[in-house]
């Protein structure tokens, strides 16, 4: 019966609240940091898988849209370039310009067929009349390369952007 009163008095109990969680933890003393450690990195990976998830579906989704208006044939492709070819700036106002928004409309005026810097597109833009920090034209830029529309090539400090595949013209 000792040996059963000094086991009780060994355990620790304790009650963390981390992020959106709480959890009750009982263990042996001796064990509580590497307990508490296991339950924290539990936590963010649940936290974290959750957050990718989402983002993955709505790329996967993005992607299969892609796919599906490459099956459906080249004639609906030049039809969607044929439309954002014909988007005006005075369209872009209506719904609002956003760096990104202003670049793509760029892109479809082939300025990105030819190599450009970072500070060549931030010159184009302050050209048509839009003044966006550099940092936000980098992110765009960033954007348009993860999404395969561009391709940055060069190094650090010194990219240079060029369309990926050229437009769908006949």
């Amino acid at each position: 019966m000792s040996e059963a009163v000094s086991k009780l008095s060994l355990e620790t109990k304790i009650k963390l609240k981390y992020k959106e969680w709480e959890v009750e933890i009982t263990c042996v003393e001796d064990k509580v940091k590497n307990v508490v450690e296991n339950v924290l990195t539990g936590i963010d990976i649940a936290s974290l898988s959750g957050t990718n998830t989402i983002s993955e579906i709505e790329k996967l989704k993005t992607e299969i849209d892609l796919l599906k208006s490459k099956i459906d044939g080249d004639s609906n492709l030049q039809n969607i370039n044929q439309k954002r070819n014909n988007v005006s700036l005075k369209e872009l106002a209506k719904n609002g310009n956003t760096c990104r928004s202003l670049m793509e409309k760029i892109f479809y005026e082939k300025f990105f067929e030819s190599e450009r810097l970072l500070i060549e597109v931030h010159q184009e833009l302050s050209r048509i009349g839009y003044n966006y920090d550099k940092t936000a034209v980098s992110h765009s830029l960033s954007d348009m390369v993860r999404e395969g529309i561009l391709t940055r090539v060069g190094t650090l400090r010194n990219y240079r952007y060029i369309q990926k595949k050229p437009l769908f013209e006949k």
